[in-house]
């Protein structure tokens, strides 16, 4: 029987959850959709043919028909919409970050292992064919052992597109929080274990001005950082190094590099499925194209919600989007403020167990 599943959250992202779970990761069911604004979870359901519109959440998480709540509300409520979905019961799935805080993330982990269901969340690029390709050559020693990495993720800021950007510059936002996951996502999947993060860390501008048609002229209260740079040391011995800022108009730098002992390898935007991938080696002379090994090139989101729901199904709690992996995640994002704060390295925390 397919696993069941309700959203809590109808916004930007739903939608390519909502076509994908539909038409290609039919071992998932959508029972039931809610949102705030009830019209938009009426429309979705409307579209992709949902039998249920939820008044609120507490109608979804004691539905009976529901196993597992996929929570993509924004990044500062996802704490208090996973913690009521497992206090009723329900197995949780959610988008990035797991929670706006590193108190945040252990205390889903633990209520989770209390409660006897599993917690589990996004990114799932990691899942694609591009850095799953990388992960592969890396493996298979294209490069030798990784010794470093950098990653880089530059821009202005989601004021001029999105139509609602204020929380993005309020608690659990930032660009760390935003767009860092997927990058620390990528990073441990090449990488492996971050052991440590040294950073610094600042707030350039303290009022943001919206450009966006929906918000023209109005201003946001800056409550984050928006500028974070820092040092990652590997469990491995390898250190890295990792950029994020809402502040930077245009930059030229790589997404992310890996740095190898016999060689180079370009792995291609973490915020995708696809690629390009691209490797150098002295002996080729040049940076050669790489072809992807692996399904999934076109954008697979809900990828990671199916290894989740296929576990529930197995009765296994070993997968791969699991807490494991987006606590680990966690800890590194906010480690970055953390140690700006407290002037020296901050170690990271050892999985906890499930």
């Amino acid at each position: 029987m397919a696993v069941r599943v309700a959203f809590i959250g109808v916004g930007n992202i739903s939608g390519i959850y909502l076509k994908n779970i539909t038409q290609r990761f039919t071992e998932m069911k959508i029972i039931g959709l809610c949102d705030l604004v009830r019209e938009k979870a009426e429309k979705a359901a409307s579209e992709y043919g949902i039998g249920r519109v939820y008044r609120d959440m507490y109608e979804a998480f004691d539905d009976p028909a529901v196993d597992l709540i996929l929570n993509i509300t924004r990044p500062y409520q996802h704490f208090e919409v996973s913690r009521q979905a497992l206090l009723h019961g329900k197995h949780v799935y959610s988008e990035k970050p797991l929670g706006a805080s590193i108190e945040e993330g252990r205390a889903l982990v633990r209520l989770a292992a209390e409660k006897k269901r599993l917690i589990g969340g996004a990114p799932d690029t990691f899942l694609g064919a591009g850095l799953q390709t990388c992960k592969k050559l890396i493996d298979d020693g294209f490069i030798g052992r990784p010794i470093g990495c950098s990653a880089f993720m530059l821009g202005r800021g989601p004021e001029s597109w999105h139509p609602d950007p204020e929380f993005f510059y309020k608690y659990g936002g930032g660009p760390m929080m935003d767009m860092g996951p997927y990058y620390v996502t990528a990073l441990t999947c090449l990488m492996g274990r971050v052991e440590s993060v040294s950073a610094v860390t600042g707030r350039s501008f303290d009022r943001r001005t919206v450009t966006c048609r929906e918000h023209s002229g109005e201003t946001i209260e800056v409550e984050v950082s928006t500028f974070l740079s820092g040092s990652l040391r590997f469990e491995s011995g390898a250190i890295g190094t990792l950029v994020t800022s809402f502040d930077v108009y245009q930059a030229q730098l790589p997404n992310i590099q890996i740095y190898g002992e016999k060689g180079t390898l370009y792995a291609p935007d973490p915020n995708t499925f696809g690629g390009p991938v691209r490797l150098f080696r002295p002996e080729d002379g040049e940076i050669r194209d790489m072809p992807l090994l692996f399904p999934n090139r076109e954008n697979s989101r809900g990828l990671g919600l199916l290894e989740m729901a296929r576990a529930i199904a197995e009765g296994r709690d070993d997968f791969i989007t699991s807490s494991r992996r987006t606590f680990h995640t966690l800890d590194v994002l906010t480690a970055f403020d953390r140690s700006s704060q407290a002037g020296r390295a901050i170690q990271m925390e050892k999985p906890l167990d499930p």
